[in-house]
């Protein structure tokens, strides 16, 4: 059974691939994974505010929203709390390099144009076979048009694209007026690959201590749902590879995600909660399903049920939504799908 896949040029030998997180924070962490047979491995995110806390471009879009709340910026984590510092960072993804034989993706967090982008330069420097922008990004300024979100997007893209020769992917949130045209943009910018979606933390609200808190709620695979429509939607339309991420759980997740059209998927969710051996498991899985169905190899299977090629298009947009609706009936016990 052929399980390789190739992203942004990279020959994977399988489509599981470790997405940025804790799981690569530790240069044994990442021998733990390839000995359990992921494809790659993104590392865990170098932060924009690591690099550069004091530019005056970056404090312009972080102060957004916060004008009215002099203690907003209090709620960034000081330089010392993260994980890896810049310099630390670099060296990790240059002992993993020469430590293992999957590709090592590095990944950058950032927003603002600004001279953090030269860490791309220098991540290529580190060793690392390709590299992951992470735009995480919310506007809150009513006067803000998002035309102006998505030229900020762009442009952030493009310099980081001007600084790196290696493969770049470009790891997005769904949340634009016009998703499939703000991809687009993105890809002529200069991205290779984009994943999607990245995953929005939202804030709670302590009922005792009256405060906004940060959590964190692991993903299901119900998650994947919404990166498998925009993926099924755009595949065959960009010039580009995908990878999707958020909800891959299952050997299941990762046959849909081919399906739609992925290059390969991204996981951390899983791994966290049930350990290295899970990789092995959903190899095992995928292998035994596409022997009973009949497939020879993870290519064939590729974009399959795309929107471009399933025998209902529509399925992917508004006839979805109307017949989901009208799938619920009123019997005496109560409503039923």
């Amino acid at each position: 059974m052929d399980l390789t896949t190739k992203y942004m040029g990279l020959k994977l030998k399988n489509p599981l691939v470790a997405s940025a997180s804790p799981l690569s924070r530790s240069l044994d962490s990442i021998k733990h994974l390839e000995d359990a047979g992921i494809a790659a491995v993104t590392m865990y995110s170098l932060f924009e505010e690591q690099i550069d806390q004091e530019s005056k471009h970056l404090d312009h879009f972080l102060s957004y929203g916060s004008n009215s709340f002099a203690e907003a910026l209090s709620y960034f984590p000081e330089p010392t709390s993260f994980n890896l510092g810049p310099e630390e960072y670099l060296e990790l993804i240059h002992n993993a390099t020469q430590s293992v034989g999957i590709p090592v993706i590095g990944s950058l967090n950032g927003v603002s144009q600004g001279g953090w982008t030269r860490y791309a330069k220098l991540i290529q420097d580190a060793g690392a076979d390709a590299l992951e922008l992470n735009v995480y990004y919310i506007p809150t300024d009513p006067s803000m048009p998002g035309s102006e979100v998505e030229e900020m997007y762009k442009n952030v893209v493009s310099d980081v694209r001007k600084s790196v020769s290696i493969p770049l992917a470009v790891k997005i949130g769904p949340y634009f007026s016009n998703m499939a045209y703000s991809a687009k943009q993105i890809v002529d910018a200069g991205a290779n690959a984009l994943v999607l979606f990245n995953r929005f933390y939202q804030p709670n609200i302590n009922l005792e201590s009256l405060e906004v808190e940060p959590d964190l709620n692991l993903s299901t695979s119900f998650d994947i749902r919404l990166p498998l429509r925009w993926i099924a939607i755009l595949f065959g339309r960009l010039s580009c590879d995908f990878a999707l991420t958020s909800g891959v759980h299952t050997h299941e997740d990762v046959l849909k995600a081919m399906m739609a059209g992925a290059n390969c998927t991204q996981m951390a969710a899983e791994l966290l909660e049930h350990g290295y051996d899970r990789i092995g498991q959903i190899l095992q899985e995928m292998t035994r399903w596409m022997e009973e169905f009949e497939y020879e190899s993870v290519q064939q299977m590729r974009g399959s049920v795309s929107q471009k090629n399933v025998a209902e298009p529509a399925a992917f947009e508004r006839a979805n939504y109307m017949k989901v609706l009208h799938s619920f009936r009123l019997d005496p016990t109560g409503w039923s799908i």
